[in-house]
């Protein structure tokens, strides 16, 4: 395996994710000031929009990979980024916003095209652990974005926006330097993509069952994660009156468990249990997780609330890169960049599912006093509905995932001991 390959796409992936850890804690106050007026829907919208724009273009950014190279695609996407950025920074008004964040989506879809990269310099064996450092970057990511745009914001709302464009350009000026091409004249993926590869073909991609097995699991856990993700604040700020100072030590908390199993233990664990019997072992505890989250109060306090996070951080840790790696593996080698796009549009569909429905089950018509002392239109009852929903669609895609290795599972292995053996 390629070290030095590798740890370009770590750091690009890492820096993207900072990126959007920044956007996270910071848009929503940037756009509803008295600069812009937004309203709740407008920065709602904002939102989705990153995700829309994700999933129409993750899977053309992963066939022009294919057809010329992962470092063009790679290059021109970062350059996207930083420049929806900087439109974001200087903004003068919504439209503005929409502008910057449609650009930022539109490029977003990068990640794809760094996971074909991953799986032209890794063997099948050593895949999960491959991208394993693409869920190593999204866990550091998610820490030190929302730290970064809240430090940085007390020297002016729009600066987090500037500084991650500034860091964007960088990216691509590492990039441009130390990242080889990987898709060479006679590479599978260059072939196949002079063959006329279009959307019929991409549907028809999906009609391999082990590859829409996979796919509809990783749809389920990501709608699942979002859920919690969109509901998760508001029920500590409800339940135990924390802010977004005690909010951001539990992520971070959270991000570095994920991150440390994803950078440096997945590999040793694909190796012993393969990919399949992971995707089922992290379902189940984050399935746990989500299921134990309306149970805690005040009364089990902080010590619960770790807990929570730490399942949810090792179960996601451990299905993530395995699902990223079972997608790959059940494509042809010049399949590569359109697999891992149709992923990636599948992730981003459901990061727009899961917080659609997030808002729907989170909702009390009547307002309730929380721990905070705020009435919140939001109740005991609704935070249930919420999690339970969302360990319910995680509770399916358990299900699926078991009879998944069951009925696919022998073929990942006897693929991987080809592989070695020759």
């Amino acid at each position: 395996m390629k070290r030095s390959p590798l740890l370009v796409i770590f750091i690009t992936v890492f820096i993207d994710l900072i990126g959007f850890g920044i956007v996270i804690p910071v848009l929503p106050f940037y756009a509803e000031g008295t600069k812009f007026g937004a309203t709740p829907s407008q920065v709602g919208l904002l939102f989705a929009s990153y995700s829309v724009m994700q999933l129409v273009f993750a899977p053309v950014l992963g066939r022009l990979s294919d057809r010329y190279g992962r470092r063009p695609v790679l290059l021109a996407s970062l350059l996207g980024t930083a420049l929806g950025f900087l439109i974001l920074g200087f903004a003068t008004t919504v439209w503005m916003l929409f502008l910057g964040r449609i650009i930022d989506g539109i490029s977003g879809g990068n990640i794809s095209t760094a996971q074909a990269y991953i799986a032209d310099v890794t063997t099948k064996e050593n895949r999960a652990k491959g991208m394993g450092l693409i869920g190593a970057a999204f866990g550091l990511g998610f820490v030190f974005g929302p730290a970064i745009g809240g430090i940085l914001s007390r020297w002016g709302i729009n600066v987090p926006f500037l500084f991650a464009g500034s860091l964007a350009l960088a990216n691509t000026v590492l990039l441009y330097f130390a990242l080889p091409e990987t898709v060479t004249a006679d590479h599978p993926a260059r072939t196949s993509a002079a063959s006329g590869r279009g959307w019929g073909q991409l549907i028809a991609s999906l009609r391999n069952p082990r590859l829409s097995f996979v796919l509809t699991i990783y749809f389920l856990s990501i709608v699942a994660f979002s859920i919690m993700t969109a509901t998760f604040s508001l029920f500590m700020m409800f339940r135990l009156g924390y802010d977004a100072f005690h909010n951001g030590w539990i992520f971070a908390f959270v991000g570095i468990i994920s991150a440390t199993i994803q950078g440096g233990l997945i590999g040793k664990l694909v190796k012993r249990f393969g990919e399949p019997w992971l995707v089922i072992v992290g379902g189940l505890l984050f399935s746990a997780s989500l299921f134990v989250v309306p149970f805690v109060t005040p009364a089990t306090g902080l010590a619960a609330i770790l807990l929570v996070g730490a399942a949810t951080a090792v179960g996601q840790a451990l299905s993530a890169p395995s699902l990223s790696s079972l997608a790959s593996k059940s494509g042809d080698a010049g399949e590569q960049g359109v697999v891992l796009g149709v992923t990636q549009s599948v992730a981003s569909l459901a990061r727009a599912v899961g917080p659609t429905l997030a808002a729907v089950l989170i909702y009390s018509a009547i307002a309730h006093v929380g721990f905070d002392g705020q009435a919140q239109r939001m109740s005991d009852a609704s935070i249930l509905r919420t999690f339970w929903t969302a360990a319910g669609i995680q509770f399916l895609g358990l299900l699926i995932s078991i009879y998944f290795a069951r009925a696919y599972g022998n073929q990942y292995e006897r693929s991987q001991a080809v592989e070695a053996s020759g």
